[in-house]
């Protein structure tokens, strides 16, 4: 294994490893009323809409050393939105840009289509969600990065953490393909890992119950994340926690804890 002075790896050509980052949280809320839930969505709406996803991301982008090559956005009627970026390793020259690509500047009277993700390129979804049957609602975000080369997603974990109200996270990581050394020896992973939570916060991970699931020699990594302080302030919408009976604030804590039961070990649990 021949490596630089920076102890990186002297490759024969160019890095294919592709490196896969799936990132998906929930949050969830009490909303005791049809018109509470009605407003959440549209509060959801509001506050996480492609525009403001579309700038998530591109923050992403920036953290990962990456740049914009074409930006596509849509906000869905009656509820949710979806963000498409396709980004380079490298910053590509205008005189080669395909004229497709809108390098992140929107206009109101373009429309973009993105269709060739086969390099690196970033997407969220989110799904707002409510249950009329328990009074819970929920905010689902789906975000997968997808790199080529030498840079990692896995950089900008905690900031996506840190943009949203995370009750419980998914997140799968995978390396794919292979890369070889100018000796012709294939290297599989270009960097050491042997679980997501090696790349997030302390301080993060202390707030959260983590569970791994890993198969290291196909370089699959799985970690599940659920919040491990419930203040139910936190989780009241439009309501104070004062205006409730001390029955009614031990009910919605079972309600709320069951969601995230059911959300954090993918099961269904039956009402006792």
């Amino acid at each position: 294994m021949i490596k630089t002075n920076e102890n990186k790896l002297k490759l024969y050509g160019f890095n294919n490893l592709t490196k896969s980052l799936s990132f998906n949280i929930y949050d969830i809320c009490y909303t005791k009323t049809e018109e509470d839930r009605k407003r959440y969505i549209e509060y959801i709406d509001e506050q996480y809409n492609s525009e403001r996803l579309t700038k998530i991301l591109t923050t992403v982008t920036d953290i990962i050393g990456a740049h914009v090559l074409n930006i596509a956005k849509q906000d869905y009627d009656p509820q949710g939105a979806s963000v498409t970026l396709l980004i380079s390793e490298e910053e590509v020259p205008l005189y080669v840009l395909d004229p497709s690509c809108n390098r992140g500047i929107l206009t109101p009277i373009r429309e973009n289509i993105v269709g060739h993700l086969d390099k690196s390129h970033i997407t969220v979804h989110t799904y707002p969600e409510t249950h009329p049957e328990n009074n819970i609602s929920t905010f689902r975000v789906d975000i997968d990065v997808s790199t080529c080369g030498q840079i990692s997603p896995l950089k900008a974990l905690n900031y996506l953490i840190d943009s949203f109200d995370s009750d419980i996270i998914t997140i799968d990581y995978r390396v794919r393909g292979f890369t070889r050394d100018v000796d012709g020896r294939k290297h599989f992973i270009d960097h050491d890992i042997n679980s997501i939570q090696n790349f997030i916060s302390k301080e993060t991970i202390a707030r959260y119950n983590l569970i791994d699931m890993n198969i290291y020699q196909s370089n699959i990594f799985h970690t599940k994340m659920k919040i491990k302080d419930l203040k139910l302030e936190n989780y009241l919408f439009e309501i104070s926690e004062e205006d409730l009976t001390q029955q009614e604030r031990e009910e919605i804590i079972q309600k709320l804890s069951k969601e995230m039961t059911e959300i954090f070990y993918g099961i269904n649990v039956p009402n006792v």
